[in-house]
């Protein structure tokens, strides 16, 4: 299954105002009525099985503030066929505006192979939220393959450049010490923390060009959703 959603808001007479709202199963796109900006994105189908390639494209105009939350958890699956599944985002985020992509957790199931990919380009007067909660595998049984990359810049400096591998290997107690959801909170344009703060199992750091990651380790989403909401009170 391939599929490309896409979201364009604009600032009309001091509104932000959604241009364009384009959905493509299993990418639906719900407007909230009753708040500017605000999408809510739903899974209408099984989705990402092995051998999907679904897209999000993100713009908001000059001055536009776009705020897309997920409903429900992803659960990737494997397909019929061994293949690997891609979801990648992408943000265009102009001078004055602000993003939030705000998605539920993706849960990575054993024998699934999926590649995340995160892109972001920022003018230097916006900003952007974004979050993501991995949990590898489902309770009782090993996660499968995951590949994550975030990508963002701001004006022509780069902010962000990671790259995340994992497998049963590096997801054994062993290497995580039984902990199974990773968090990550990455903002641009607020207030940065004055220097790093590390926690056992958490950490929040600013970014040298700008912005700030904060990351979690826990042994489950409650836990991780604890830890995020401390470190960004921390910051």
């Amino acid at each position: 299954m391939k599929a490309h959603a896409r979201v364009v808001a604009e600032l009309v007479d001091g509104r932000t105002v959604l241009r364009e709202l384009r959905s493509e199963s299993p990418l639906t796109l719900v407007p909230h009525r009753g708040k500017p900006g605000l999408v809510h994105l739903v899974s209408s189908a099984s989705a990402p099985l092995g051998g999907d390639c679904l897209d999000l494209t993100l713009t908001a105009l000059p001055g536009a503030r776009l705020r897309v939350v997920g409903v429900a958890a992803s659960l990737v699956l494997p397909g019929p066929r061994p293949a690997m599944s891609r979801f990648a985002v992408h943000v265009e985020a102009a001078e004055g505006s602000t993003v939030e992509y705000l998605p539920a957790a993706t849960i990575v199931t054993e024998r699934a192979h999926h590649a995340a990919l995160f892109t972001g380009s920022l003018q230097p007067s916006a900003r952007l939220i974004m979050r993501e909660m991995l949990v590898l595998g489902r309770e009782g049984e090993k996660p499968g393959r995951l590949s994550t990359e975030t990508v963002i810049r701001r004006g022509p400096a780069p902010v962000l450049n990671q790259k995340l591998e994992i497998d049963s290997l590096t997801a054994s107690p062993a290497v995580l010490a039984g902990r199974r959801v990773l968090a990550t909170d990455l903002r641009v344009g607020y207030e940065d923390p004055p220097s790093v703060i590390a926690e056992e199992w958490c950490s929040l750091v600013p970014l040298a060009a700008g912005g700030s990651l904060a990351t979690a380790l826990a042994r489950d989403a409650v836990s991780a959703e604890h830890m995020m909401g401390l470190l960004n009170r921390f910051g």
